[in-house]
């Protein structure tokens, strides 16, 4: 297999989409600013949602549906969350088509105008508050717990493949509570629940930290959020946890009767990560050969490719290669053996080599006379003789440690580009220069953030939740601050 990927150094963004593509992951479809994801690139973001599921339901969530189109009225309930929004909404405006060939063929038929029109969720918090109105009397029923895995669409004019299209998937919880506090704690408990599979998962290290007021998601008093950096030096939002207040919950009169049967709103949650994650982890460890992928997130953790002459070899490595399968899945490790005979060996490398597959097998004659086998990591590119006997335990030791391995060297590379500024030159000399996340003052107004950002391109990117305060100068401003904030250019 030729080499098929842009260099990273030559040009970042093609590489990534390159990659994207090359690898099998996605590829643009016949509308616009939307993708087509490819099985492998789906069986990623599967095990992607069956961990997350899982984490929601040992929190306490279940899962729910709810409809693709919201009334159009609903949006004007709460004047932020509609000004938020209101750029990227899709509008259904009409219901059936017609054949018109006086007008050029298939028209919409004007006869079938809507009464109302539809909104193509965005986000479903205004659809899901005028369903808990119905769900909420009393103080039994808090606290509401519900997540949804589902589309949504957001008309996006630059788009590129997981990180912004018009279309994507994800998943939204929306919580609802008796106390102000309870939404606090849930808003925090789901930040980490995501920190958590960020960093034990996917193998990427995050910050957790709250967004600035120009940054919050649109109707939250709060948007608790993690970051990452990719390996470009641009930042990347993973996810995003929001403590709304009591703002939905006024606007769709959701209430219910307390202990003392008085009537009271109750306190809400909403928070989501998306298929914006499988940019992250292209981005975040893969290489100019291809993916690297995090064991624990890949669809093949070995790959085991025969090597042989003549076809009266090959019975004896297959039975040798389905022996160490079965051992190793006993293990709970996926294998796939590729005795295909329509490729070369070194074809079947250099593809595994482009998916990411974290361990490559390779058995041949020789390997049969040694019981021994050549496995090579994708993680470093090294290679080595293994044993046979115990293979199944040295493969399953050598992923934890391939899965600890990217998740350090993504750690030494945000600690080598995290930097501390204190001057305005200094801080324009890294984000034009070098990149990565930039700990400086701010004075906490948005007029500032707003001035920095029109002249840099980098925006307040959180404020660390272990922020400790610290007295200084705002790097633009020079007026009084009181803490550093984390700066980045970001996707």
């Amino acid at each position: 297999m030729a080499k098929v990927l842009t260099s990273k150094e030559e040009n970042y963004s093609q590489w990534y989409n390159d990659l994207v593509i090359k690898a099998d992951l996605a590829e643009n479809s016949a509308v616009r600013g939307c993708m087509v994801i490819k099985p492998y690139g789906y069986a990623i973001w599967e095990k992607m949602q069956s961990v997350l599921d899982g984490m929601f339901k040992a929190t306490g969530h279940q899962n729910a549906y709810f409809p693709l189109f919201i009334p159009k009225s609903f949006f004007s309930k709460e004047a932020a969350h509609v000004e938020g929004f209101a750029k990227e909404c899709a509008v259904v405006t009409h219901y059936r088509l017609k054949n018109d060939e006086k007008n050029g063929g298939i028209i919409v038929d004007p006869d079938a105008k809507l009464e109302e029109e539809l909104i193509v969720r965005p986000t479903s918090e205004t659809i899901i508050w005028h369903t808990y109105k119905n769900w909420i009397q009393s103080y039994r029923d808090l606290p509401l717990l519900i997540n949804q895995w589902a589309n949504v669409v957001r008309w996006e004019m630059r788009t590129r493949l997981f990180l912004r299209t018009t279309e994507f998937l994800w998943q939204e919880g929306h919580t609802a509570h008796a106390t102000e506090q309870e939404a606090i704690d849930e808003t925090d408990l789901m930040i980490h629940t995501y920190a958590e599979f960020a960093e034990e998962y996917m193998a990427m290290p995050v910050i957790m930290g709250s967004k600035s007021e120009t940054e919050r998601f649109a109707g939250a008093i709060d948007t608790l959020c993690i970051e990452a950096l990719m390996q470009d030096g641009k930042a990347l939002q993973a996810g995003t946890s929001h403590f709304l207040g009591q703002n939905f919950a006024k606007a769709f009169d959701v209430q219910f009767a307390n202990k003392e049967g008085k009537l009271e709103h109750v306190w809400a949650t909403s928070w989501g990560v998306s298929t914006r994650l499988m940019g992250a982890l292209v981005m975040a460890h893969s290489d100019d050969n291809g993916l690297v992928l995090p064991p624990k997130l890949a669809p093949i953790q070995v790959v085991i490719i025969p090597i042989y002459r003549g076809e009266d070899q090959l019975p004896m490595i297959s039975k040798t290669a389905n022996r160490i399968k079965k051992e190793l899945e006993a293990k709970g490790i996926s294998v796939k053996y590729d005795d295909r005979d329509t490729h070369k060996p070194g074809w079947k490398f250099a593809e595994y080599e482009l998916k990411g597959v974290p361990v490559r097998i390779a058995i041949g004659p020789r390997d049969l006379e040694n019981n021994s086998v050549e496995l090579a990591r994708r993680d470093t590119l090294s290679k080595s003789v293994i044993k046979q006997e115990g293979l199944d335990v040295f493969v399953e030791n050598l992923l934890s440690e391939i899965q600890e391995n990217i998740y350090k060297k993504a750690f030494d590379f945000r600690a080598q580009n995290t930097h501390t500024v204190d001057t305005w030159d200094e801080f324009k000399d890294i984000i034009e220069n070098k990149g990565g996340f930039v700990s400086a003052h701010w004075d906490g107004t948005s007029e500032t953030e707003q001035l920095i950002k029109k002249l840099t391109k980098a925006t307040v990117r959180l404020i660390p939740l272990d922020n400790k305060k610290e007295e200084g100068k705002c790097v633009f401003s020079g007026n009084k601050s009181e803490q550093r904030v984390i700066f980045a250019k970001a996707y």
